[in-house]
Parts: C-alpha cells; structure tokens; sequence
C-alpha cells in the first residue's frame, strides 16, 4: 500500500480553515456553528485512528432525505453545494449548463479514489467520505437537524466531500474502511476518514476502528489535523 505524500492537511484536497472564520463560526448551511463549539484536534495519524472512541452502531430509524436534506445554496449564490464542489475539485476553466452559471457543465476532474481524469460533470456523483448511513449510525441519529444538514453539506473541510464516479460510489454505498477501500490512494483515504469522524465527533465501531488502526499503522504516520464542529 502506497504511503502518502507529505501531510493529509496539504494539497490541492484540503481547505485550511483560517482563525478568522473560527472565530466568526463557520457557516456551513446559512447557519452558523458558534464559534464556542469549534476546536482544533491535530495528531500523528496511528493516534487519531487509536483515539476514536468505540460505540456498537445503531441505525434505526434512519431516513436521508427526512433527516439530512439535500444540496442547498448555503452563500445563495445559485450554486448548490454539487456544484461547489465540482468547482473546488476542477483542474480546468469550468462552463455551465445555462448563462447564470449555476449549474456545472464541464471542466476535468480526476477522482482520487481511482485516478481517473473526467470532462462532463454528469459523469460524476459528489460522495460523502463518511456516508450518511454510517454518520447516522455512529452518532448523526441523536443531532438536531441543523447539524445533520450541516454535515450533508459540508464545505468547511474538503475531506467531507469529493467527486467519485459513480461506480465506485455504488461500490462503496454505506462500507466503512473494514467492508470496502478504493482501489487508489488508501492512506489519503484513511486519513480523510479518521478526520471526518474527529470534526464531527462520530464514533466508530470495532471492526472499523480495527480496519483503521491496521491500514493507518501501514501508512505513512502523518499528521492530521483538523477543526471540529
């Protein structure tokens, strides 16, 4: 398994939150996180992935339109967050489908999970690195609603959200890292995972803290870090 080049905390795939918006709190869906409820957490990867805490998951209940919504146009600039989030990831000049340029149309994209190089935007889907299955299951069930929106939508961290192909977001639908990993980049993957779960206080269950812990320990021991929320 290929180690990670540099930090998870660099690169073109994370945004580094500034002190200012930390401050101000973080708007994440037109509504804004206190600034008392965010903290920083950075750590080498083996101790994030050690210090999650374990709790069985329970998904009862769970319903992802009732209870996570959908895209919203948090700056109500007409983009909705698919669209943000193309836009984050384009490697090109992007063109839309109509004049107001809310909608993305093309640009080239290359999904990390296996280094494929995509034009249309039709032939990407916008994947949660934690579903929201899982999210559910390991905590998103006792959230208000606000913060499940939040979460749905998250543009305050770019590991919460990627552009995949669809066939590998079929393929990946609700696995953790324990019942399924991408074919490409693993460790960034991990990483991503673990910080994912700190900024949003998820616990883990055994088996995927196992899986964690095993592909973390054959990854380069880089730091993580990461604002919570």
């Amino acid at each position: 398994m290929a180690a990670i080049a540099g930090s998870v905390t660099s690169g073109p795939w994370v945004r580094t939150l500034s002190t200012a918006a930390v401050t101000a709190g973080i708007l994440l869906t037109g509504l804004a996180v206190p600034a008392e409820a965010a903290s920083y957490y950075s750590a080498p990867l083996r101790t994030a992935a050690r210090a999650l805490t374990v709790s069985a998951e329970n998904n009862a209940g769970y319903d992802r339109t009732r209870y996570f919504g959908s895209w919203l146009d948090t700056n109500r600039d007409c983009q909705k967050t698919r669209a943000e989030v193309l836009l984050q990831e384009a490697k090109a000049a992007a063109t839309y489908t109509t004049s107001r340029r809310c909608t993305v149309r093309t640009s080239r994209w290359i999904t990390r999970w296996d280094n494929r190089t995509h034009y249309l935007a039709s032939a990407v889907e916008i994947d949660h690195t934690v579903p929201v299955h899982e999210a559910w299951g390991s905590g998103a069930r006792y959230w208000s609603q606000a913060r499940r929106v939040a979460f749905y939508n998250d543009l305050g961290d770019t590991r919460s959200l990627n552009a995949q192909t669809a066939s590998l977001n079929s393929a990946k639908q609700a696995k953790g890292p324990e019942a399924w990993m991408p074919p490409a980049n693993r460790c960034e993957y991990i990483g991503n995972w673990i910080a994912v779960k700190i900024r949003w206080g998820l616990r883990v269950d055994s088996a995927e803290k196992a899986a964690l812990i095993r592909y973390a320990d054959s990854c380069a021991n880089v730091r993580i870090s990461v604002t919570r929320v």
